[in-house]
């Protein structure tokens, strides 16, 4: 049996795509923006004003890679005092 990797925009592979929002402790907004920009699975980071202080965009190549980085990875930010995960689904 052969696999073939769903396709997204442009022909490019399909990747596993979730959106991360972050709550940090008081003033670490910006080094846990810092320590998550130079993640290479970010495609994003954004600070934020309101009940979250960042959200980054996560792609992976597969489920088990966007479970790794978000069970592990991201857990160990140092300054990071909650997350919200919001994964992304095909229609």
């Amino acid at each position: 049996m052969t696999i073939i990797p769903r396709e997204g925009a442009q022909g490019q592979p399909h990747m596993h795509t979730a959106f991360v929002l972050f709550k940090t402790e008081p003033s670490m907004e910006r080094n846990v923006f810092m320590a998550l920009s130079d993640m290479s699975a970010i495609t994003e980071t954004h600070a934020l004003y309101g009940e979250y202080d960042l959200v980054v965009r996560v792609e992976a190549e597969d489920s088990k890679s966007l479970t790794k980085l978000l069970m592990g990875d991201l857990r160990i930010v140092d300054g990071v005092k909650e997350t919200e995960t919001l994964i992304v689904v095909d229609y």
